[in-house]
């Protein structure tokens, strides 16, 4: 078999097992890919930073694995993380903010622990849309004052990158990496995963530890894998999962996660599945052509063996979202996670972070700073009524009289929708979803299904998306030429 730069992670093992190639060989592929691609040709600007100790990290699980085996799947496989995950080495953690942009974290989040632990190297960190996607309402996806505005290697100027774990999304489109790691509060990594043609989990709130990823929100945010396949993206989440101290929200996965997704890797999954196909105003949001993408997604799946029930309504897929959740929770989250880094960080408050944008405005403040400043209007304590009554509305309309009812009603393992366009009361309810790759339409814009699940059915959505993936094998890689 002839590897490349689209070839798996099993793949990757495979030949390094055999002696066929090494950790040090596939990083110095990936890093001559970033030469020729990110920065230049299309110039991608997936990319905001390399990590100066990635090939010695690659020479020493070389060592390792000659002289006391692998440690699993992901021995010497090349990581790209985003950069609002921190690492306590020589990347900066910045969320894409000039204010952070010379900040270092004090310690490895769990994520990048978890990651080096199982043996994998982190190659860098990838770009993304400043604060993720919280700090102005006029933000382009995909673009921080820090490291500029990402391309989509499908159409670089043409299609939506996505955002907000943009870099992410087009560094594994553009082949920068074995497999990259997002974060999402909503659509944030199913989003970028649709438009990139990748297959992107946005795990269970708590089935992954957000302890050192800078915040938007308790109540949703998650990290999460973004790949080219589901098998990869399927050993990146098992590798993730576990118990933090530091993150209470993990204590509710104890028992109800994997450290292994692999065994859910069923080509005949779909068989007997019952799948709700929601169409209503969703559909709505999607043109002719990706219309037409669903419906042959759907006949794939009847197909394969699933039974869909075509259509099914979500009760409150109308509801009025109460929006004062974020504004309150960021403040919190952000404070708290400011207050971390080194005691030389002259940034420890949001309200820091917004005088310095002041101050620098010409070079960050070009899409403004409206949601930074409204938040910090907050008290910061999470006690004013008018936030604790959306968050509670928020689950309920989104959980127990959301989700929970149509899938209770009509006995789904899952729901369907077309694109992503379903994620925002999956991120209300805090529940997951699987995005993977559904065609393209006539001007080559990438288009994806995703399922939906309930807490911590990640394995069924694994399972199906699978088997959906093996019938189909529509991802295309995009042409890259300089």
């Amino acid at each position: 078999m002839i590897l490349n730069h689209e070839s798996t992670i099993l793949e990757w093992q495979a030949a390094m097992e055999e002696n066929t190639t090494t950790s040090r060989e596939l990083t110095l592929s990936f890093l001559k890919r970033i030469a020729a691609y990110d920065k230049q040709g299309l110039s991608i600007n997936a990319i905001c930073e390399i990590n100066p100790d990635a090939i010695a990290i690659a020479e020493a699980l070389d060592r390792e694995r000659t002289v006391s085996g692998s440690r699993g799947p992901l021995h010497g496989i090349p990581v790209l993380i985003k950069d609002n995950i921190a690492t306590g080495d020589r990347m900066h953690t910045s969320a894409g903010a000039l204010a952070l942009a010379d900040s270092y974290a004090s310690a490895d989040s769990f994520v990048a622990a978890r990651l080096r632990d199982a043996g994998a190297v982190i190659l860098g960190k990838t770009n993304l849309t400043e604060w993720a996607n919280f700090m102005s309402d006029h933000m382009p996806n995909g673009y921080s004052a820090r490291g500029g505005q990402v391309q989509n290697p499908y159409g670089p100027g043409i299609f939506d990158v996505g955002g907000s774990s943009s870099g992410s999304a087009a560094a594994m489109a553009a082949g920068f990496a074995v497999a990259a790691i997002g974060t999402e509060t909503s659509g944030s990594i199913l989003y970028p995963s649709v438009q990139n043609s990748l297959v992107g989990i946005k795990p269970t709130v708590g089935l992954i530890s957000r302890s050192g990823i800078i915040p938007i929100s308790h109540t949703q945010d998650t990290a999460g894998p973004m790949t080219r396949t589901v098998s990869d993206a399927a050993i990146v989440l098992g590798a993730l999962t576990g118990v933090d101290v530091n993150d209470p929200a993990t204590g509710k996965s104890d028992g109800c996660g994997h450290s292994d997704y692999r065994p859910f890797l069923d080509s005949n999954g779909l068989h007997g599945a019952r799948i709700g196909v929601i169409r209503s105003r969703f559909q709505a949001e999607c043109d002719t052509d990706e219309i037409q993408l669903f419906e042959a997604a759907i006949a794939q799946l009847k197909a394969a063996g699933a039974t869909l029930i075509d259509s099914v309504t979500i009760p409150t897929e109308n509801a009025t979202w109460g929006r004062s959740v974020l504004l309150h929770e960021f403040k919190s989250g952000v404070n708290a996670y400011l207050k971390t880094l080194p005691a030389s960080s002259p940034i420890r408050t949001l309200q820091d972070v917004i005088e310095f944008n002041r101050a620098h405005e010409e070079q960050a403040l070009r899409y403004g700073q409206s949601l930074l400043e409204s938040s910090e209007q907050t008290s910061g304590t999470l006690t004013e009524p008018a936030y604790l009554q959306d968050l509670l509305y928020n689950l309920d309309m989104s959980q127990a009289s959301g989700i929970d009812a149509v899938v209770k009603e009509h006995s789904l393992d899952a729901l369907l929708f077309p694109g992503c366009t379903g994620d925002e009361i999956a991120a209300r309810a805090g529940y997951p979803s699987i995005t993977v790759p559904a065609g393209y339409t006539g001007t080559g814009k990438p288009f994806g299904i995703m399922f939906t699940g309930l807490a911590f059915h990640e394995h069924v959505l694994i399972r199906l998306a699978y088997a959906y993936e093996q019938a189909s094998h529509l991802r295309i890689a995009p042409k890259l030429t300089s």
